[in-house]
């Protein structure tokens, strides 16, 4: 179990520094056009919501409305590279510390990992290719699924799945299970459906302790990041200054979280994300169905 924990956080190390190349060369290659947003205003929304990703809240759908709300993306196409490019640091941060105050099997976590890994790298290359309009369906929907997972989470209905749960390890046809449903959310978390709610709730549901999920559904997110987010630099579909405030500002967001916020009641901040994930899902889908009516209007015309 040691040594399979050991290959887990050596694998994210290689990611990190993985991650850290393709951004960076990027960054460094484009520096004389970097003007693509306000780095003030996405370096708050990266700071809150990594502060809440390292609480358990999430980062994807919470930095997905406000960057839409605050309009900090000049169109929606670019919303899931953003996000996968952004976020992999600071969500790799947690994962190396969560993996260290958390006991978990080092197998159960290993192969979760890598089925979600596999995952991203099939989903990232089908999302680089959507237009905006799909990109906008596709989010719309992602909002509004994340939201009714959030729900019963606030409402106590997913707890409850893992309240009497001891175990911190997956095996025989559970583990099999698990690894499927872990590649399916690797994939779907390129295009911004992220990936914490389901696998706490799949983890819950097999069986798992409730502490054990946060190592699980961490390192699954981080991983799948960096593999999706080579895809989206390669095409440029990402926005450079929002996803680099995002970055500097996340990672102290989760220092913060981390080191000085042991408990926090999060009910009302749960809830406020909530209402204004469904707005915002129903503002996407809304914009998304108009484009393409205003397509097949054209087509028949």
């Amino acid at each position: 179990m040691h040594n399979a924990i050991v290959i887990t956080q050596g694998i994210l190390g290689i990611l990190f520094l993985y991650q850290v190349y393709n951004y960076g060369h990027d960054l460094i290659k484009n520096c004389n056009r970097l003007s693509d947003g306000n780095p003030f205003i996405t370096g708050l929304i990266g700071f809150a919501t990594n502060f809440c990703d390292a609480l358990g809240i999430g980062s994807y759908a919470p930095t997905t409305m406000l960057l839409k709300l605050t309009r900090s993306l000049k169109n929606d196409k670019l919303l899931p590279g953003t996000l996968n490019v952004a976020c992999a640091i600071p969500v790799m941060t947690e994962a190396f510390l969560y993996i260290k105050t958390i006991k978990v099997d080092g197998v159960t976590l290993l192969s979760m990992m890598l089925a979600a890994m596999l995952g991203s790298f099939i989903g990232a290359k089908v999302v680089a290719r959507l237009d905006e309009k799909k990109i906008q369906i596709t989010m719309g929907c992602a909002l509004g699924i994340t939201a009714i997972l959030m729900i019963l989470s606030a409402t106590g209905v997913t707890s409850a799945l893992g309240a009497h749960n001891v175990a911190t390890g997956f095996y025989g046809w559970k583990l099999i299970v698990a690894c499927a449903v872990n590649f399916v959310l690797g994939s779907l978390m390129t295009a911004g459906i992220g990936l914490y709610a389901p696998c706490m709730a799949l983890v819950y549901l097999l069986g798992l302790s409730p502490r054990v999920a946060f190592p699980i559904m961490m390192s699954s997110s981080a991983s799948v990041m960096p593999i999706a987010a080579h895809e989206f630099i390669k095409k440029k579909e990402y926005a450079r200054v929002p996803a680099m405030a995002i970055t500097i500002c996340g990672c102290v967001g989760v220092f913060v979280a981390v080191t000085f916020v042991k408990k926090m009641n999060l009910s009302f901040l749960i809830w406020l994300v909530i209402v204004v994930m469904i707005y915002t899902s129903i503002l996407m889908l809304f914009e998304g169905i108009r484009k393409f009516r205003g397509v097949n209007y054209d087509e028949k015309n």
